[in-house]
């Protein structure tokens, strides 16, 4: 019965942890993994690269605005099939073919 216990309450503190960094603007690096759900070495390699955008105000550690980080998992948007279909009958329209 403890170790039950134990258990719920180890996934109910892992829950508020992850309810905080959801509330947070400013997120450090280890944060940053767990929201983005990348290992560190990738984004490591990532900000090496300034593939992702991130602030270093003392020059060492790294840190990251959680709307910038939304912006950058939402780019290269990929259409759908229906969208891609009326995107092409439109054209065609447009064109006098049909």
């Amino acid at each position: 019965m403890d170790v039950k216990i134990f258990e719920r309450l180890e996934r109910i503190e892992k829950l508020l942890v992850e309810q905080q960094t959801l509330q947070k603007q400013v997120l450090n690096f280890n944060e940053t993994c767990q929201y983005l759900e990348l290992s560190q070495s990738h984004l490591y390699k990532l900000t090496s690269t300034g593939a992702i955008p991130h602030y270093k105000p003392n020059g060492k550690k790294i840190y990251f605005q959680r709307q910038e980080l939304d912006q950058w998992l939402l780019r290269n948007r990929m259409d759908s099939q229906d969208e891609i279909e009326q995107q092409a009958a439109n054209y065609l329209i447009k064109k006098g073919r049909i």
